[in-house]
């Protein structure tokens, strides 16, 4: 994506629906499978917590600046402060990229007065679902950034604060879908139902990428999720948690937070079956990931030491594509008999080429 003049900012729903597509691939799946209205609300929205995101993991941003660039997007996207997306754009521009240096997430950052503008245009009843999550994340990640500001980036003390900062980083996102979820006809039981079990969505998926991504995340944003508690247990110091001696010692760290991602999995899957298919909403959208994340389990527990290594742990494209496949038939009933199915073996080798 090319780097836009500033000068009027106008909508462009097209350059959001683009920009997902460049800043999380897993999620623009979803994007894609969804229908209107709900794939433009939910891309928009993401796009909105991609930015805060991407502020919190900027290494280059000492914690004090980052914390006020975050709290000022904060006020800029409460309905009730004077300040507007303007005031952010300005508060982060030392901080941004050059142009010719950008990556899609500073892109995404960049043009933010354009995805506020797009926002504005959604209906009100979705704005108002979508504007109170992603003003909690914002909260909490200036808090965390506040919390760690001495260390330079995070360090994740213990299992309580693991999960506070996945709530933070994607509880919040499922709130925000269920937000979006629950407006229209949906009757109270499942209302209430979708809400007790959104933020482990949201912690499930955060926490697969906490056990998958640490050697990404301590390498190229000084940050070390797995809880100092935990890797003390195993012997091993949060800044040398990939240190080649100790690669079998944190990897039983690895596997300690995949059994903790693992044990949302159930809560997750009630909330899929409970999800109303109204408004543009689909199954697919949100089995993709489901499945994708107990795929990322199963590779985890295979081989915990590659998330401490270049290599890191993913599942194949033939399995992503595979699952992407029959995700558009999966029905409420089906769902648990594909994920043991996943959870067992690579889903392209458990189904016949015939099927």
């Amino acid at each position: 994506m090319s780097g836009r003049s500033h000068g009027p900012v106008e909508p462009d729903l097209s350059w959001c629906h683009e920009a997902v597509q460049g800043v999380s691939r897993t999620f623009a799946l979803t994007v894609d499978v969804l229908e209107e209205p709900m794939a433009s609300q939910i891309c928009v929205g993401y796009l909105l917590c991609r930015v805060a995101d991407t502020v919190e993991d900027a290494g280059h941003i000492p914690p004090a600046a980052q914390s006020d660039v975050l709290r000022t997007y904060r006020r800029a996207l409460d309905p009730d402060s004077d300040d507007d997306i303007a005031a952010f754009r300005e508060a982060v521009d030392e901080w941004l990229p050059a142009p010719a240096e950008r990556d899609d997430d500073w892109e995404v950052v960049a043009e933010v007065p354009t995805i506020v503008a797009t926002f504005d245009e959604l209906d009100p009843e979705a704005r108002a679902a979508i504007v109170p999550p992603v003003v909690e994340m914002v909260d909490g990640m200036a808090m965390f950034v506040d919390r760690h500001a001495t260390e330079g980036g995070l360090r994740i003390d213990d299992r309580d604060e693991l999960e506070q900062y996945c709530y933070y980083a994607a509880g919040t996102v499922g709130n925000l879908i269920t937000n979006l979820l629950t407006r229209g006809d949906v009757t109270e039981d499942r209302a209430r139902r979708l809400r007790d079990t959104a933020e482990e969505f949201g912690l499930l998926l955060q926490l697969v990428n906490v056990s998958k991504d640490v050697y990404d995340d301590y390498t190229e944003e000084n940050n070390v999720y797995l809880p100092a508690e935990w890797l003390a247990d195993e012997g091993v110091d949060q800044e040398r948690v990939i240190h080649p001696a100790n690669r079998e010692s944190s990897a039983r760290v690895v596997d300690r937070t995949a059994e903790f991602a693992r044990s949302f999995l159930d809560d997750a899957q009630a909330y899929i079956e409970t999800m109303p298919l109204s408004n543009g909403n689909t199954m697919e959208a949100w089995t993709v990931p489901y499945l994708l994340a107990v795929g990322t389990l199963r590779e985890l527990s295979s081989r915990p030491e590659d998330a401490l290594t270049e290599t890191g742990v993913k599942i194949s494209r033939q399995e992503v594509f595979a699952v992407m496949s029959v995700a558009g038939e999966v029905g409420r009933d089906s769902l648990a008999d594909l994920r043991k199915t996943i959870a067992r073996t690579p889903f392209h080798r458990a189904v016949e080429p015939a099927d």
